[in-house]
Order: structure tokens, then sequence, then C-alpha cells
């Protein structure tokens, strides 16, 4: 209903545009009189969104910028009295696809705070397809004529080269190993019978599991290798059904079935290690064991009954076989990393049927023995799975979404947009702090959602790389209470120790700190801590050079499976320095890493009496060079 409601303002501001003139903006009345030429623009579509329209100097003209949401299109138009409009040119498509555009914005900024080098800003928010999936906001830099935008190359890197391990170029998968029917007897040479058309895929062939309109399912697995190049890379798309890793019950590896209890003979005294005699190849199963029932040639009967256990997972997943009792639709459609057995990384498509690229860290595994094992256990909406291109490289691949560019890299700042006209000819914005993966379901009342602090905004060169940066606006710190707490500075090792005491907790904070790398791969601030173990964690991955937040043990996490998790966004250390700027709010934190180069915005639902703040380091050690906590007060009475 929200939603709805949402769409419809937004369907309304349009139609305001193309009905409504203002006097005032012809002769200075401020009674609003309807146009009798409506609508004032056809744009032959009903998918568009948002328009924006603001005066453009230079040609003396109304500037308007729109989107075509499912074309994946910004259109520009202009009009001298904003009854007449003339098409300008259209962009796109173009960075990051997986969903609608909407909610564009156009402006200049300076680089580098140079007046004489000025950029253009494209802004497009996009909803799914966001970095941190479901709702983002994406941006474009470039130069604008006064007729067309046009973005730049900046260079963002191709896939690195490597060996390649299959590419699905033959007339079989070769030493892969198929098990089921969803993979056909060899690669796909693109669509399938009733599939939508497939892209993204090199060469002639693909590993496909569309067969029989994705009413299949099965396996496919590489033969064993042995890992010695750091990243392993690939092209993935279909659908998201992900392996869902949890704690496991039973796999069946011990010399007896431990405490599950059986009756009758079907299962014998101990789990089989394979086919049983007579029976057809048995494959699929992990490990060294399994559960069995083809005792005596299939004719024995019983049951295999585990003991009582607590039920504290919404899901139990399981690998079947044998009889003709399938799994339904809930099962995963993956790309499976299996190390010693045991799945221990996996991917998945967005839905699409384009194939983007993907990547494996292969280091925890250097010289260990790995498999690549395609499962397609999925029979319902997106059930399938593509892939092609596995190749063992020096370097990880990016996919669409990690070349993009994004204003914020958290799961909760979307629909955003600037002012025009703001004094000092300052850039400022302001996001919508939801997502709408689960806008409906956040366990808040009345209201849902939130917007964020607004931000000034800025062009500046990182990694030789003009990027939109953002900060909070100056008159966040006329919020800050006197007499902040100050943390002592020092070495952290290996170790969650409180930051400054009771004084630096609270669920209104603006925290300051820097760090000096040392040996620790993860070190960070936690927010919102309590006995109970919820913790929002904000922390730098040095193995990765990444600003992190997670969210997982935040509080209230249950609400929807796509809510938990770990936002991610590129950041490197600054002479061997990582700056953080925290935003902690009742439900909420804004993330700023560096400069403002990497911004992480996420909801959070924690205990109103979790208000701890502790520093931690993982796996080495870390200096805290300083941190100041700032007690904020609120903005209204």
């Amino acid at each position: 209903e929200l939603r709805s409601q949402v769409e419809h303002i937004a369907s309304r501001f349009l139609e305001f545009t193309s009905e409504h003139v203002f006097d005032r903006y012809l002769d200075g009345s401020h009674r609003p009189t309807k146009y009798r030429s409506n609508p004032v623009i056809d744009i032959g579509s009903r998918d568009f969104r948002d328009p924006k329209v603001q005066w453009y100097e230079p040609t003396k003209s109304w500037l308007m910028t729109v989107s075509l949401s499912a074309e994946h299109k910004v259109r520009f138009y202009s009009s001298k009295d904003l009854k007449n409009w003339t098409q300008l040119s259209e962009f796109g498509p173009a960075g990051a696809t997986g969903g609608v555009w909407e909610c564009p914005d156009l402006f200049p900024l300076a680089v580098d705070g140079d007046t004489n080098h000025v950029k253009w800003v494209l802004v497009v928010n996009i909803n799914p397809g966001g970095i941190a999936g479901g709702s983002a906001a994406q941006y474009f830099v470039g130069d604008f004529d006064g007729t067309k935008f046009t973005a730049e190359d900046d260079g963002a890197p191709a896939p690195p080269a490597g060996t390649v391990m299959q590419d699905f170029e033959g007339a079989g998968f070769g030493a892969w190993t198929a098990t089921g029917t969803a993979f056909g007897p060899g690669p796909a040479a693109g669509t399938l019978d009733g599939q939508q058309t497939v892209a993204g895929f090199d060469g002639k062939g693909l590993a496909n599991s569309f067969h029989s309109g994705d009413a299949t399912t099965g396996t496919l697995t590489s033969p064993s290798f042995t890992v010695a190049s750091p990243y392993l890379n690939f092209k993935i798309g279909g659908g998201r059904h992900p392996h869902q890793p949890g704690k496991v019950l039973a796999d069946f590896e011990g010399t007896s079935y431990g405490d599950w209890t059986t009756t009758g003979d079907a299962f014998g005294s101990a789990p089989a290690t394979g086919a049983l005699p007579d029976q057809q190849q048995v494959s699929g199963f992990q490990g060294g064991g399994l559960v069995d029932t083809y005792r005596n040639g299939d004719a024995g009967t019983g049951t295999l009954t585990s003991p009582e256990f607590t039920v504290d997972k919404r899901y139990v997943n399981f690998l079947i076989g044998g009889g003709n009792h399938p799994t339904g639709s809930a099962g995963p459609t993956a790309l499976e990393l299996l190390v010693d057995g045991q799945v221990v990384r996996s991917a998945t498509g967005s839905d699409s049927e384009t194939l983007d690229w993907a990547s494996f860290d292969m280091r925890p595994y250097l010289g260990k023995k790995a498999q690549i094992q395609l499962v397609d256990m999925n029979t319902g909406g997106w059930g399938h799975i593509l892939a092609d291109q596995f190749t063992a490289a020096d370097s990880p691949a990016l996919s669409v979404l990690q070349r993009a560019h994004w204003a914020d890299y958290g799961k909760d700042y979307y629909a955003a947009v600037s002012w025009e006209n703001a004094p000092g000819g300052k850039r400022y914005m302001i996001g919508w702090m939801n997502n709408w993966d689960y806008a409906g379901a956040v366990p808040t009342s009345p209201w849902r959602g939130a917007q964020s602090i607004p931000r000034q905004m800025a062009l500046r060169t990182v990694d030789g790389r003009v990027r939109l940066t953002s900060e909070p606006v100056n008159s966040v710190k006329a919020l800050r209470q006197a007499s902040p707490a100050t943390a002592t500075a020092g070495v952290v090792t290996n170790t969650s120790k409180a930051l400054a005491g009771p004084a630096a907790d609270g669920k209104a904070l603006d925290i300051e700190a820097t760090f000096s790398l040392k040996d620790a791969e993860r070190f960070g601030l936690k927010v919102r801590t309590g006995t109970a173990g919820e913790e929002t964690v904000i922390g730098y991955d040095t193995t990765t050079q990444e600003l992190y937040v997670d969210r997982t043990h935040s509080g209230a996490v249950d609400f929807n499976g796509s809510f938990p998790g770990v936002q991610t966004a590129p950041l490197k250390a600054v002479n061997g320095k990582i700056k953080v700027r925290i935003l902690v709010d009742w439900s909420s934190v804004e993330v700023f890493g560096g400069d403002g180069e990497a911004v992480i915005t996420d909801q959070i639902f924690p205990d109103p009496a979790d208000q701890g703040v502790r520093v931690f380091a993982e796996n080495g050690s870390v200096k805290l060079d300083k941190a100041t906590v700032w007690h904020l007060d609120a903005t209204h009475d």
C-alpha cells in the first residue's frame, strides 16, 4: 500500500508538469491554472519516473530529466515556457540495469574544488539491482553540453587474464559430471526452448539448466583440482536461490548412526559409503558416507529417526535422492565451491538471463583439493542457473555492479535527489533510508522508513578516477553535546573491548575515529552493543581493502530474509591509515569512510537498552590513533 501511494505521488508529479503551469512563471501571478493543451509531453509510454525540471542558464531554458524506467534510459527535454517541450537526447542503458531506473538527478560539480574543471553527475536510482541488493542510488560522471549527457570512460578494469578451467566450448562437458537432466547432455548454444534471450556468455557454449522449460533438476560437478591461484573467476546468471549454510545436524561420516535410531532393516547398522550391491551408481553426496536404504536389493523397510532437537533456524536443508519424492521448488540453485567435500563459497544469478562476472577468493584454500559444482534443485520461477568461463587468476573479476558507481553502498539509501540553488553553490543530497526488499516489513510503528542525514556532495579524484563523495552537512555538528568521550590511543590485539567506558554509550552518537594499520585482518568499532550479543559492526577488512557494516546481529533481523548481512564498500588506506565517521541513531547507522568516498547506510533495530560502543581487532593488531564520541541532541523538541 505504501509503495502504491509513493508511485501514485510520483506519477502525479509528471501529470502536474503536464497539466498545470503556474502563472507566476509567466506573469507573476501565484494562482495555478490548468493548461488546456494537455499533455504538454506525450512520452509514448506509461513506464516513466520522477521528472526533474530545472533552469539551464546557458540556453535560458527549462531542462527536464526523466527516467524511462523499464528501458533503463534517461531522456532530456528543453522548454522556454514550460508548455512547449523539445526532446534533446537519451542516455542509457548503462551501468547497473537489474531493476527499474527512477528518480534521476543531473547537476554540475567542480572536480577537486577546481572551478575550471567541472563535470556533470547523472544520478539514476535503481530498484532492484543495487550493489547490496534491492534499492540503491547509482551515478555516472561525464559531460553535459546542453543537449546530451556523455558518461566518461573511467578506466574500470577488464576481467583479468588467467588459466581457463572450463569454457563449455566442446560437444560435451568433458571431465565434468552431470546428474539429473537439468544441464542436458552438454553445453547449450545460448537460449533454450521457452527461455528468454540469454546474453553475456563468451564463445558458443555455456552451462544452462533451463532444459525442459526449467522443470528439471540436477548438478554439474568439476573433477577435483588443487587450488593454485588466488581467485576463481566465472560468469554466472539465472535465478537467485542461494545455498544456505547452517549447522550440520548429521553428515553420516561416522561408522555408525550415532544417536539416530533405526527400525527395520532398510538402513543397516551404519551409513553406506556409496553404491550398495546391485545398485546403480550413487552420486551427489558429500564426504564419504550417506544414508542409503537399498539394502538387500531394495527389499528392506524401516525408519531412521534423529534425536529430538530445538528448532532455532527457519529451514532444514538436506541432500536427497532415490525414489520419486521430489524436493519441490524450494531447493538451492547455485554455483558452489567444495573444499574437502564441504560447501565453502556459493554464488547465484540475479534473476536475469544475462551472465555477469563473479569471483571466489581462493586464498584460504591454496594447496587444498576443491571442486566446482553447479546445483539446480529449484523448479519455481527463475529456477535455473547459467555459467561460463571458469578461470583461475591472480586478481578478481568485477561484476557490472562492482564496476558501476554508487552514491552509497548500504542497503538503505534510495531515491537520492539533490537541491537546486543551495546557498554558496553547494550541492546537498538526501536519500530515503529504506529498501523495497523489506520496506513493508520493518518492525516499526506507526511509520516505516526515514530520510538520511542531508549530505554535501563533491567530486574528488580517488585512485585516478573521479568519484562522487559525500559527508554529513556541517549543521549536524551543531547537534553535538559538549564534553565528548575520548578513547585512549593504543594498540588493540585480538580483542573486543569498551571504547571509552560508559561515557561513550548512547543511541544517538557522532563518532570520529582513525586507525593505523598493523597486521590485523579486520578491525573497527561495534555500536549498539548489549548483553544478549546484539551488535552492529563497522569494520575494515585489510585482506579485501573494504569498509563494511555487519548487521547480522544488530537486533531484530528476522522479519525478512534479505535484511541480515554484511555490506561492503571499497576503501584504500591513505598513508597507512583508515578514517571513519559514524552517525548512530536509534534505528540506523550512516558510515563515511576516508573523505567520503566509501559510504554505507543501514537501518538497525536493536534493543533500546543496547547502547554500548566497543573497539575490536581480529587476527592481529591495529593501532587506534584517536576516537571521539559526541552525544547528539534531537533535531526537534
